[in-house]
């Protein structure tokens, strides 16, 4: 069973008014070799930028680190277009997107926007044609796509990414999960909905579902988005203070939750202070962490 190196990227937010943080904490990702920079997608939020301009915005000012939708709101965004915007910007930025998708929180939002009120199960529904439409649509033939939340009629798509976008599910149900294990390239989680006891349970389910759909469990990127603050002592910001602490328990925590669960990509959104604790995190946890891990193979 594969196992992809471990990952490591920083969070930024899409604040109209914080564009210049956001840039110097890309930088910072940037200069320190970190793979990822995550922007979430709420435009429902009237003080939020649009998500995929914004990273096209700071992939034009960078070289190396990659970008994702963390995760892009589905409902909102019809996945023929959102195809052909994840095609774009992987172009423009030679390679360097990767896309996060959920089936859309904040239902409230979604239709004040004139997006559709779905259950459960037909966001699950919808989410699974999405992931058929945009893998259709970056295979650059024509195709045709008739569900019962897309209709595609005639695509001509194109043109192609510059590399193979990986789709990375914001998932935490059990049938979601399933589907992501029979469907999708990863997981993105986030900590104060998904504490570390929850993980094991969570991975199980992804990984049987992708054994069963005869996928390799071990291919599956497990990104966890780490909410917390590196402090000079232990505390307990997020109830229990896993993620509260020196370097040194930050190290120790990432390596456990790479050891015993299989996380294999950390992403790191601080409490407070972003751009000091980003590089807290960067230069000082993220050069620990790799120490102590394996050599990729």
């Amino acid at each position: 069973m594969a196992m992809p190196p471990v990952r490591f990227g920083l969070n930024v937010d899409p604040h109209a008014a914080g564009v210049p943080a956001a840039t110097r904490i890309t930088a910072i990702a940037e200069a320190a070799g970190l793979e990822y920079v995550g922007v979430q997608d709420h435009p429902y939020n009237a003080d939020f930028l649009d998500t995929f301009t914004l990273i096209t915005w700071l992939a034009g000012r960078t070289r190396s680190v990659r970008f994702f939708p963390n995760v892009a709101n589905l409902p909102l965004r019809p996945p023929a277009m959102l195809a052909k915007q994840a095609a774009t910007i992987d172009a423009l930025s030679g390679g360097r997107f990767e896309l996060g998708l959920g089936a859309g929180a904040f239902a409230d939002g979604i239709a004040g926007l004139g997006g559709p009120r779905r259950s459960p199960g037909q966001a699950r529904a919808a989410l699974s044609e999405a992931i058929d439409i945009i893998r259709a649509s970056w295979a650059g033939e024509p195709y045709a796509h008739e569900g019962e939340h897309y209709a595609v009629p005639g695509a001509r798509p194109g043109p192609r990414p510059a590399h193979d976008i990986a789709i990375w599910l914001g998932a935490t149900g059990p049938r979601a999960l399933r589907l992501l294990g029979a469907k999708a390239d990863g997981w993105s989680v986030s900590s104060p909905y998904v504490p570390p006891a929850r993980l094991a349970g969570l991975n199980a389910v992804i990984s049987e579902a992708a054994a069963e759909a005869g996928r390799d469990p071990g291919a599956i990127l497990r990104l966890y988005n780490v909410a917390g603050l590196i402090t000079d002592a232990p505390g307990a910001g997020d109830g229990s203070g896993t993620f509260q602490g020196p370097v040194a328990h930050w190290t120790d925590t990432l390596v456990r939750l790479h050891a015993e669960h299989g996380m294999t990509a950390f992403v790191y959104w601080p409490a407070r202070d972003r751009e000091r604790q980003s590089r807290l995190f960067a230069e000082e946890v993220v050069p620990d962490v790799r120490e102590r891990l394996p050599a990729a193979p």
